[in-house]
């Protein structure tokens, strides 16, 4: 199994990729970081609120990491749902299978070296910031329900020194950097990338 870790930051276009690629390479499964953060069930609704989500210590890595090695060994493993509405992950999970390339979605991805161990190639969307805050202020007030004004405070506030001080710096792991997948070029070298994983 190949393992391809797409990093960038929020908004970059991570989940666009990863769609073009599940698109191009039929026997693909796709685990997103994000589903990953911690179960604060300790917490009240208003508490989990003001959890600071762009830090590390916000997703339960470890998991990942057992999840990616048990499916390393030929094992499905049951990857968890999370709800953004509600700052929980729900009760239901998703059960993903051993297959022949497994995307791995997530803007802390190279922060972990243990992650970044267990991938076969890594790929950070680097896209200006102006554009990822006006695509953040687009998809969170369509998909999860949030108003500008707390998008406008939680970029202030975490997003964007979060950014600078965990996701920037590890371009650096990167075996490719990406500013935009819907660019020919960019893409035909991402697929080439992949096809010479692959065996192609």
């Amino acid at each position: 199994m190949i393992i391809v870790g797409i990093a960038g930051g929020s908004a970059s276009g991570k989940t666009t990729l990863t769609r073009r690629i599940c698109e191009a390479f039929p026997d693909t499964a796709v685990l997103y970081h994000d589903n990953y953060y911690r179960p604060r069930t300790d917490l009240t609704p208003e508490q989990r609120e003001n959890i600071n989500f762009d830090h590390p210590d916000a997703l339960e890595t470890e998991l990942l990491i057992s999840h990616l090695k048990q499916l390393k060994q030929g094992k499905p493993i049951q990857c968890p749902i999370y709800d953004f509405k509600i700052h929980l992950r729900t009760n239901a999970t998703i059960e993903i299978k051993p297959c022949k390339l497994l995307v791995v979605d997530g803007f802390l991805l190279f922060h972990w070296k243990e992650l970044r161990e267990l991938m076969d190639w890594k790929i950070f969307v680097d896209v200006d910031a102006d554009i990822r805050l006006l695509r953040r202020f687009q998809r969170d007030t369509k998909e999860r329900g949030c108003t500008v004004e707390s998008i406008a405070e939680q970029y202030l506030a975490n997003v964007r020194p979060m950014h600078l001080q965990f996701v920037e710096p590890t371009k650096t792991y990167a075996d490719r950097i990406v500013k935009d997948c819907q660019n020919p070029d960019e893409w035909n070298g991402i697929k080439a990338d992949i096809e010479r994983l692959l065996g192609f």
